[in-house]
């Protein structure tokens, strides 16, 4: 097994015990901090907003790739030992499957405390919609929503990159992702500035999006879902959803769970209709998400076998 693979695996182990602690330094919050202080200086020297906006991303994902690269170089120097402790704390803090599981049971202990205005301000920290009129059915389909798509951009994603390129990789890919949710607005200040962002975090969720039906799929299967329907509901439904990328895990979940995703919802006061996603089945329950977050963790421990397994294939032939 590599260096690598086994880094990997324990940057996985810790984030599913650690999570995210607020205490602890995390490059992600750097990146965010970076880029909002590169908005100002871009539109003032750069007129055109697109240009500005793409030359923003370009700065911020090329100087955490090579700040992370310069981080590993110098510590490697140092010591082999130094080198491999920062490559998985740099792995580790690309990961959020804990947070993601936290953030859903947050929601789920309010729902089961009878706390409908406590899960809704627990739910808006995970989805863009307005939740303060949301009803118990809303409530949890925002949950399970978000718990799916984010199981692409918030695990699968990094994963993929970190078995590609390692840390800075995964890094690299972090820094696009919260750059799409720095600028990746369609608002009168973002539509234009946030473009090249938005695009940019798009391809690089592309094929981590369309993998993750075979993941989530397996992942149902060890769960004791329904991975056939997962599968098949994914590539039938997963191009109904507005975003290139979060119709696959959306629509893959809602085969697994057995329940319809999508439908109406609010944005800043404006209603709108989302795409419906699997079959009419059972109604949205507490307990579906808590199923999901269990559907989170068994793909996600099926996208590291399989990817890392592969990566050690490669490897060694």
């Amino acid at each position: 097994m590599s260096d690598l693979v086994c880094q990997i695996w324990i940057a996985l182990a810790l984030d599913f015990i650690l999570g995210d602690p607020r205490w602890l330094p995390h490059p992600v919050r750097l990146i965010g901090r970076v880029a909002q202080a590169l908005e100002s200086p871009a539109r003032r020297y750069i007129s055109n907003e697109r240009l500005a906006g793409a030359a923003t991303a370009a700065a911020v994902i090329s100087g955490t790739a090579l700040a992370a690269w310069g981080i590993l170089s110098a510590s490697g120097r140092i010591s082999p030992l130094a080198e491999d402790f920062l490559s998985i704390w740099l792995l580790y803090t690309s990961m959020a499957a804990r947070d993601l599981g936290d953030h859903g049971r947050r929601v789920l202990k309010a729902l089961d405390k009878g706390d409908l205005a406590g899960a809704r301000v627990a739910v808006s920290y995970m989805v863009g919609r307005d939740t303060g009129s949301l009803d118990l059915s809303g409530v949890i389909r925002g949950t399970v929503e978000s718990v799916a798509e984010n199981t692409v951009d918030g695990v699968l994603a990094p994963l993929f990159f970190a078995v590609l390129l390692g840390p800075v990789g995964a890094l690299a890919f972090k820094a696009a992702s919260t750059l799409d949710s720095t600028f990746g607005y369609k608002t009168p200040r973002y539509l234009r500035f946030g473009w090249a962002s938005a695009r940019i975090d798009d391809m690089a969720n592309y094929i981590p999006a369309r993998l993750s039906l075979l993941f989530i799929a397996i992942g149902a299967w060890a769960a004791g879902k329904r991975p056939v329907r997962a599968f098949c509901i994914g590539l039938r439904d997963a191009r109904k959803h507005a975003s290139p990328n979060a119709g696959f895990p959306e629509a893959c979940f809602a085969g697994a769970l057995g329940v319809q995703l999508g439908g109406s919802l609010v944005r800043k006061g404006v209603p709108s209709e989302a795409p419906l996603l699997g079959n009419p089945g059972a109604p949205l329950e507490k307990n579906h998400i808590s199923r999901a977050v269990a559907l989170m963790v068994a793909a996600t421990l099926a996208a590291a076998i399989l990817m890392t397994g592969a990566r050690a294939v490669l490897e060694r032939f």
